[in-house]
């Protein structure tokens, strides 16, 4: 079976560890939680200081009227076998404290570097470590005296605020309080005794000790509270009997204060019965022993609950990445393997099982139509602007029968209005996939790691893009180009049948009707003549915008989007595979945060694991 201090040793190791790494007491942390301590609670100038002085056998503690102690102490007590005593501080911890004036100095300038020289508190609990052959291992929390109002200097909300910190650790189901309360009061008045009974009615976690039982008024003693008649606890009172101001004035040492209250016990009429059971060294090795107690009936929720937490910090540490290896060929594989994953949230965006991709439909079915409904048709295809254009056209001889070359022209000018909405669909797809690029960048997991590697395939794929729709406006722009080049003949064969049937079928009717107006050169210059060029052009156009409202978007796709989804990174991995080893290792230049995050979270696996194992060889070998 495992020694009493070879587990409280280990429990405050994991304790100090825990504190280190964030999971200290005062911030509600789990491991905290689990491992039992013990807090000391009491009123204003209750003795708490000289309880804890007598039983770590040192003065080491600031003294004053007031608040004194205004942030927590977390105060861890190691029986060594010889050497002297020392102590060392976690926000220190390459210094040795062997002169304990010099400790007791640093407590009130680590605390008056948090809360500045005034009455304020902080529950950010200051770590400190005392090393003794004459200690027993133990974990005790120096907490702020409970006060009932505040004096000059202090907030209003002090008495509140100092509850509500003493509470925050007295809560926990597996801390121990230690009630202290002063032998010259009544103890129905107790602020300790008060705030143990509303954590603890049972009374299962609290201690109570009896403190100045050497300043009651003659022929008066405290037989009734230490022996439980008063107030009963299901642990026996402590009494106390501490230094007093004269002596603590003349350095009494606490080696021969305890003797003396030793001494005082051990005479006394009213408690030599007791003296067994009283006095400092009693209770610290009563308080050891439940806590060892208390250790063994813990072991099991402890040691789920560090499971638990190496669990959950493997899944964390899968989730952000393990340690990249040095040599080039597994960098090499690292980065392919974060450009693939680059690539399979790119793509679901690009075909809908992430949003976005949505916004390319959007450009050909609405801003595609938009812009081509806004081309100036009307302008260009006026009356007056076809009668400039076919006169132009026919130069000093007039047209015989039709104006091919006005009708051309007309035709030509038409259809170059489709460049700019053409041109402007390849570049609002272009705008679609860089954002596409950046958003799935951002939301690719295992890239968050490595900020420059981000930057370097944002650089590429962007490269990539722009190349892309290059080829989508030189496609689409030769779409709009043929349509010119070569003119679909049937249309207007199919057109000019259709005038005639129209004509005959009108003549027959009223022959006078259709008959054209009277005057020279009538074809030339009569509006309906140069109306019904506008008119047929018109047509041509209106087939060619349907033509070109398909295939525009078809080109697009080809040339911009596919090419994103097969080749987007394919000259990167080129230009990666030809990289040294120190490039590669440049590449996969960790985010600074995120290299601190997984350090600590090896720290807290490796300490989580450290406990569990030790846990187990100490606890049950």
């Amino acid at each position: 079976m495992a020694t009493m201090e070879s587990l409280i040793g280990l429990i405050n190791k994991i304790q100090r560890a825990c504190t280190v790494l964030g999971d200290h007491g005062g911030e509600g942390m789990s491991l905290w939680e689990a491992l039992p301590s013990v807090a000391v609670v009491g009123g204003q100038s209750s003795g708490k200081s000289s309880v804890l002085e007598s039983v770590v056998g040192r003065d080491f503690l600031p003294r004053g009227s007031g608040i004194v102690t205004r942030r927590p102490l977390v105060l861890q007590l190691h029986k060594i076998e010889r050497g002297p005593d020392y102590a060392e501080f976690l926000h220190a911890p390459r210094k040795k404290f062997t002169d304990f004036a010099a400790v007791r100095k640093e407590i009130q300038d680590e605390t008056d570097r948090i809360t500045g020289k005034s009455k304020q508190i902080s529950n950010i609990p200051i770590q400190l470590s005392i090393y003794s052959a004459n200690v027993v291992d133990l974990t005790l929390i120096d907490l702020p005296g409970l006060t009932k109002v505040a004096v000059e200097g202090q907030p209003e909300s002090i008495v509140e605020d100092i509850e509500n910190m003493v509470r925050s650790y007295v809560e926990k189901p597996n801390c121990i309080i230690l009630a202290i309360s002063p032998a010259n009061q009544d103890i129905a008045t107790s602020d300790a005794i008060k705030l143990a009974r509303e954590v603890d009615p049972t009374g299962e976690r609290t201690f109570g000790v009896l403190t100045k039982l050497d300043l009651m008024d003659k022929g008066t003693n405290a037989q009734d509270v230490l022996e439980g008649r008063s107030y009963r606890l299901q642990h026996p009172w402590v009494g106390i009997v501490n230094r007093s101001q004269a002596e603590i004035n003349k350095n009494i040492d606490m080696i021969s204060a305890r003797r003396k209250e030793h001494e005082y016990f051990e005479t006394s009429p009213d408690y030599g019965h007791l003296a067994s059971k009283m006095g400092s060294e009693y209770l610290a090795k009563l308080l050891s022993k439940h806590l060892e107690t208390v250790i063994r009936q813990r072991i099991p929720s402890i040691i789920a609950l560090i499971n638990k937490n190496i669990d959950e910090l493997n899944a964390e540490l899968d989730r952000i990445g393990r340690p990249i290896a040095v040599d080039s060929g597994a960098q090499l594989y690292t980065i392919l393997e974060m450009c693939r994953a680059f690539e399979r949230v790119f793509k679901e965006h690009l075909d809908g099982g992430r949003p976005g991709g949505d916004r390319i439909y959007g450009v050909f079915d609405h801003q595609l139509p938009a812009a081509l409904k806004k081309l100036p048709f009307d302008r260009h295809l006026s009356t007056k602007n076809v009668q400039k254009v076919v006169s132009e056209a026919d130069g000093y001889q007039p047209h015989l029968i039709a104006p091919e070359q006005g009708y051309r022209r007309l035709i030509d000018g038409s259809i170059s209005f489709f460049r700019g909405p053409a041109e402007a669909s390849v570049d609002a797809v272009h705008f679609v996939l860089k954002e596409l690029v950046r958003k799935s960048i951002a939301e690719t997991e295992e890239l968050k790691r490595f900020p420059t590697l981000s930057a370097d395939i944002a650089a590429a794929a962007t490269e990539a893009l722009e190349k892309f729709r290059e080829e989508g406006r030189k496609t689409v722009l030769r779409l709009v180009d043929m349509e010119s080049s070569y003119l679909t003949v049937e249309f207007f064969r199919k057109l000019h049948a259709e005038s005639d049937r129209n004509m005959d079928r009108n003549s027959e009717k009223n022959p006078e009707k259709n008959a054209p107006p009277p005057g020279p050169n009538m074809d030339r210059y009569a509006d309906y003549h140069f109306r019904k060029i506008g008119s047929n052009v018109s047509g041509y156009i209106g087939m060619v915008c349907d033509t070109l409202k398909n295939s525009i978007p078809k080109a697009v796709v080809y040339c911009q989007v596919l090419s994103a989804k097969r080749s987007l990174l394919n000259h990167f991995y080129a230009h990666v595979g030809r990289q040294e080893k120190e490039r590669l290792g440049a590449m996969l230049d960790e985010d600074p945060q995120l290299m601190e995050r997984r350090t600590m979270i090896a720290k807290r696996l490796e300490l989580y694991k450290s406990a569990r194992d030790e846990i187990d060889a100490v606890a049950w070998k």
